[in-house]
């Protein structure tokens, strides 16, 4: 899966400028697809090159012209091919979890500031992921519904784990320090 697949996918709903591209990168498919503003224009100019999308510049007034994209049948007959090839592995990239995958050489406080951090990062991406399901629910279809609940699922594993494994860290260093005079 490329991004070029996921653009393809999004033009299958309707034309669309760069920005709203992107804006829907950032939205829903941003928990499980990662795209940068950076490279959704260069896979842009790269598809309208293949005909797999054409661009019609419209003009705004008091503002720079929009650039729509719509996809073409050879850009539908693509998109169409990605859908029906074999399934690929999921990716996982984590710095936190190699981090803590070499925990045995950081000190135990730095481990610790690691996954409050974590635990925050994935509260928030549950809340949004929540809001999102609360927002966007009803318009969604149930592929879309059974992706954002995969989400939900996940990010709530993830807490669990990272708040388990957190006490059982602090309740070893309690259990490995000098115990105070009394």
């Amino acid at each position: 899966m490329t991004g070029q697949d996921a653009i393809l996918g999004l033009l299958m709903e309707s034309s669309m400028s760069g920005y709203d591209i992107k804006h829907r990168f950032e939205e829903l498919l941003s928990y499980f697809f990662d795209a940068s503003f950076g490279t959704i224009y260069p896979t842009l100019s790269k598809m309208e090159k293949e005909g797999l999308i054409t661009k019609e510049s419209i003009e705004q007034h008091g503002k720079p012209n929009k650039n729509m994209y719509t996809i073409t049948e050879k850009g539908k007959e693509q998109f169409h091919s990605y859908l029906d090839s074999k399934l690929q592995n999921n990716v996982l990239r984590s710095d936190f979890m190699v981090r803590m995958f070499f925990g045995e050489f950081a000190e135990p406080a730095l481990i610790q500031s690691w996954m409050e951090e974590a635990i925050a990062r994935e509260e928030a991406h549950l809340a949004r992921l929540k809001n999102d399901y609360e927002r966007y629910g009803k318009y969604m279809t149930q592929t879309q519904e059974i992706c954002i609940q995969i989400g939900i699922a996940s990010s709530e594993g993830n807490l669990k784990i990272v708040r388990d494994g957190l006490a059982r860290i602090k309740q070893a260093e309690q259990g490995s320090q000098p115990a105070p005079n009394q």
